[in-house]
């Protein structure tokens, strides 16, 4: 089966807790503990004084502010220093990067394995540019039609293989637009403006514009836009667009390619009749 490429995202993005609810919930449980013993206490101070009851002398356990608590409250009061009220966009752009490497790596599936049932276009093709002679022009002639069933392609199939080839395309442009501004100093000018719009990194609608050729970020409680360009026309040294032939050469270099049929040949994919 063809060797498929597993796209890798170069990142070191971990989710990570909410700090904020942390301390909440962390100083909460003390709270709680220490409201009960106040009730407790304040209960204690009737009864004791007018011999008005008892307990049943465990009660007192049930304030006890266990190290466990200690540890997480004091836990969350550290990582304050590193909370971010206005959220992270790198960290959103990263997580919308993987979305789109996620999306290309199904579409990649479906092309890989679409791509299996048309690829027998190849064998006929390497068989009929090899007959120099009618004998093997015959023998063409002949494979053809005792295989023709085998042979013919459906319209479904080339709908199918032109539909994830577009998919590929979209979201692999997607996922390097989202890494290369989050990978650059216009991460910092978005976070800014978040800031500066009185925001957070999880509530603005952040997408790539292939026609626009630029990264857009807008605000739920403003009409405002924030974009960055990524044709050059920017100050973040972001020019990430590529000539045709600059791709296709990059393409034929990869492992993906030099493992498919077409780059070793159908023989010897298949038949594995290469060295």
């Amino acid at each position: 089966m063809w060797k498929k490429i597993t796209f890798l995202l170069a990142i070191s993005s971990a989710v990570q807790s909410n700090e904020l609810d942390n301390l909440i919930d962390s100083s909460s449980a003390i709270v709680d503990q220490i409201t009960t013993g106040i009730k407790l206490v304040g209960a204690a101070t009737e009864y004791a004084h007018t011999g008005g009851g008892l307990s049943d002398g465990t009660l007192s356990r049930t304030a006890h502010i266990t190290a466990e608590q200690v540890d997480a409250y004091n836990s969350a009061l550290s990582n304050m220093s590193t909370y971010q009220p206005y959220g992270d966009v790198r960290e959103v752009l990263n997580d919308m990067a993987m979305d789109s490497l996620a999306e290309m790596d199904t579409a990649i599936d479906t092309f890989v394995d679409v791509t299996i049932d048309l690829v027998s276009v190849q064998q006929v093709s390497e068989k009929a540019e090899t007959a120099s002679t009618p004998q093997q022009e015959e023998e063409v002639q002949t494979f053809v039609v005792e295989n023709q069933e085998m042979l013919t392609i459906t319209q479904e199939d080339v709908d199918t293989y032109n539909t994830s080839v577009d998919q590929i395309e979209t979201s692999a442009n997607e996922a390097s637009a989202y890494l290369a501004v989050a990978n650059s100093e216009a991460a910092d000018f978005l976070q800014q403006s978040i800031e500066d719009n009185n925001s957070t990194a999880d509530t603005v609608s952040i997408f790539y514009d292939s026609n626009a050729q630029w990264l857009s970020m807008g605000y739920d409680m403003t009409r405002n836009l924030t974009i960055v360009t990524l044709n050059g026309g920017n100050d973040f040294g972001l020019d990430m667009y590529y000539s045709e032939a600059d791709i296709l050469a990059l393409g034929t270099e990869t492992e993906f390619y030099r493992t498919s049929p077409v780059a070793m040949g159908y023989d010897c994919f298949f038949e594995m009749e290469c060295e």
